[in-house]
């Protein structure tokens, strides 16, 4: 592998300006309910502009009807915190017998079952729903590649031929968002994507961006047998907030890969800071509210998090199912037990995760439900509880055990790594703040 810096166009004119401001325009639109979630802190010196959304019916000329029962379309997919193979193939509106079969052929595939955001899934599908093939890469060049033949699927893993990968460096400056930031530095959407997930325990991205904020990123960047380039892992990545570096460097031993501080810190929390991606908290933990159903006044042992139905609930640890199904006031409710004498509970959900059942082992970031408003509920929210020993405790008050650091007999290569990686990523950052200057 080798190292090679990113340094953006420059715009030579005004036509090049108005013809990257359209592209950009084009390229965030798919990423638009993302921006708007993480979009900076409001400035005193931005005036705010109206708009309104004109909707008007668009008839298809004939000719474009799809008449061709064998033409496929190729599809591909952004792997999301806590994502499964089984809501991949949903968004990918893969039909209901195809989507068991892969499922059932892919049971015995780890690298499906661990998936990492902001990896791309690629898909061929016809028009209505049948999978041809389903193609993933994933580290150092391997791919997995899930085919129907001769109407049965079959999982082949292996190396790609040509050993194409090389480590991307770049940096970007938030003026409006972070993935405004990385589409102006020309970077995959997928590296937001992890940048978010790897310091989601430390930044607030969704209240705590600002402008002026700056990060410096080394990814690897895959070149397939097909000549098709995909963004791969974070290696190591400085997030500056409001004036203060946060940095991560990914290190792997033991099959077991994860991301730390530069003294070897796990990045990873034991409990995820709140189980949805975005949401506010519409009650508290307090020994004393007023109950909208019962009109009387009583405790609220627990955190209720606004959000629409159907909302993504995510397990906020590793752990395994101890309850699912309906109780009382919770409605539809899930309990996981967690390492030691922690559990937590989710309730008022509208559904529960298809696959998920009693017993079943779940990982920090899985998704198990989805927001309703079951039980006592006066709208759609979630309840979420956090419990020690079975006796509910305030999430946002209680100090929770750290996650385990870097083990001694791997500290002195885990240094040596930390160090390059780090050093190049200051010299990108101090060039560039001479070039300012």
């Amino acid at each position: 592998m080798y190292y090679q810096p990113y340094l953006p166009p420059k715009k030579t004119n005004i036509l090049s300006q108005k013809r990257t401001r359209w592209l950009t325009l084009l390229l965030s639109l798919p990423l638009f309910g993302m921006v708007t979630a993480f979009g900076i802190m409001p400035d005193a010196s931005f005036q705010e502009i109206s708009n309104e959304r004109v909707v008007r019916p668009l008839a298809l000329p004939e000719n474009l009807a799809i008449s061709d029962p064998d033409m496929t379309f190729w599809h591909q997919e952004s792997i999301r915190r806590g994502d499964t193979i089984h809501a991949i193939l949903d968004r990918l509106n893969v039909n209901q017998q195809d989507k068991l079969n892969v499922l059932d052929t892919s049971r015995t595939s780890e690298a499906l079952h661990r998936l990492k955001p902001g990896e791309i899934v690629h898909a061929e599908i016809r028009p209505d729903g049948e999978l041809l093939l389903l193609r993933y890469f994933y580290g150092n060049g391997k791919q997995l590649q899930v085919e129907k033949v001769d109407g049965v699927f079959e999982l082949k893993e292996q190396s790609s031929q040509n050993d194409n990968t090389t480590l991307q460096i770049s940096s970007g400056v938030i003026t409006h968002s972070l993935f405004a930031a990385v589409n102006e530095a020309g970077l995959p959407s997928e590296i937001a994507l992890q940048m978010i997930d790897i310091f989601t325990s430390n930044i607030d991205f969704h209240r705590g961006v600002h402008k002026g904020d700056r990060f410096t990123v080394i990814y690897e960047s895959h070149q397939d047998d097909s000549g098709q380039t995909q963004p791969g892992r974070i290696l190591a990545v400085e997030f500056s907030n409001k004036g203060k570096p946060h940095r991560a460097v990914y290190f792997k031993a033991e099959g077991q890969g994860d991301y730390y501080t530069p003294s070897g810190d796990n990045l990873r929390k034991p409990f995820l800071m709140a189980p949805l991606k975005f949401s506010r908290i519409s009650s508290g933990f307090t020994n004393k509210r007023y109950h909208p159903i019962l009109k009387k006044w009583r405790a609220h042992r627990g955190i209720d998090y606004a959000a629409p139905a159907g909302t993504e609930i995510m397990a906020t640890a590793d752990g395994r199912v101890k309850y699912q199904g309906w109780q009382k006031g919770y409605g539809n409710l899930i309990v996981l037990q967690h390492a030691g004498p922690y559990s937590s509970a989710y309730g008022h959900l509208s559904r529960f995760t298809s696959h998920l059942k009693p017993g079943q082992r779940v990982r920090q970031g899985d998704i198990i439900g989805y927001v309703g408003a079951t039980g006592m509920a006066t709208g759609p929210h979630l309840h979420y509880e956090l419990r020690v020993n079975g006796v509910q405790q305030d999430p946002t008050k209680i100090v929770m055990p750290a996650a385990a650091a870097i083990n001694k007999k791997y500290r002195t290569a885990f240094q040596k790594q930390s160090r390059e990686l780090l050093a190049r990523l200051e010299l990108l950052r101090n060039t560039e703040m001479a070039a300012l200057q």
